[in-house]
């Protein structure tokens, strides 16, 4: 993967940063897009202490014309795009007869039509030079039904099945669209859900009570582990691999 162009979006932490800092240590060129500046910024710093690079661009990318005029700049700035990777996401969690307006629609700004938004300006660019693969990180919560999570599961599973819909149109033009879907991963994200120390024996140990088993393999996984997947589908060793949702979760949903 040296010597191409990769976008990551939601790079500023958790899994997205991951993401950068393993394409970046392929040789990769990524462009890292996050709405948190501050973040972004400092994820890059870290990264160029190590003697590697990302260049930052802040932008929100539920607003649709920062995203394109975003990309337009990455791709004047560093080059044609070659991998594209849906990282942004945020958690809103409550039942659904207590749940806001305002988280629902928050949730699928991001969840959603931010994928849209990225992919649409990125997928134009690679038509034309026939060529591309994007990655989606979902959740296995997607196909997995969750107590308090319902807002977030069905934004999920809507940015499941768009990826493999645009997938199914680009196809011919060699462009490969694929999904990663992380159950419990070592994150900010995660660790928001718990309200005291018995936070994470439930997560590994499964609750009762939330219908919900815990981790076979007993133990979180880690960014790491999820981009490592990502990387994996972004690459040639995938080239003949479209449309398909890779489940990275320790068995958390039993193969669903």
């Amino acid at each position: 993967m040296t010597n191409t162009i990769a976008l990551v979006t939601g790079a500023a932490g958790g899994i997205g940063a991951a993401v950068v800092r393993a394409l970046a240590e392929q040789g990769t060129t990524v462009a890292a897009l996050d709405r948190d500046e501050e973040g972004l910024r400092a994820m890059a710093d870290a990264l160029a202490a190590d003697g590697l690079r990302a260049e930052p661009y802040p932008v929100d990318v539920s607003d649709h014309r920062a995203v394109e005029q975003t990309v337009d700049r990455v791709e004047r700035e560093l080059g044609p795009v070659d991998q594209l990777v849906n990282a942004a996401g945020i958690l809103r969690l409550g039942e659904v007869r207590d749940f806001s307006v305002e988280d629902w629609t928050a949730t699928f700004a991001v969840n959603v039509n931010g994928v849209f938004h990225v992919s649409r300006a990125v997928i134009d660019r690679m038509i034309p030079r026939r060529r591309g693969a994007v990655v989606t990180v979902a959740s296995n919560a997607a196909s997995t039904p969750r107590t308090e999570m319902a807002a977030y599961a069905a934004s999920k599973a809507a940015a499941t099945m768009f990826t493999k819909s645009l997938g199914l149109e680009v196809a011919k033009y060699g462009i490969r669209c694929n999904l990663v879907a992380p159950g419990s991963t070592d994150t900010p994200m995660l660790s928001s859900m718990w309200h005291d120390e018995t936070g994470p024996r439930n997560t590994l140990r499964g609750r009762p009570d939330a219908f919900r088993v815990g981790i076979p393999l007993n133990k979180l996984a880690r960014p790491a582990d999820i981009a490592a997947a990502v990387l994996f589908l972004l690459s040639d060793a995938a080239g003949h691999i479209t449309l398909h949702d890779l489940t990275v979760d320790g068995g958390a949903s039993l193969g669903a």
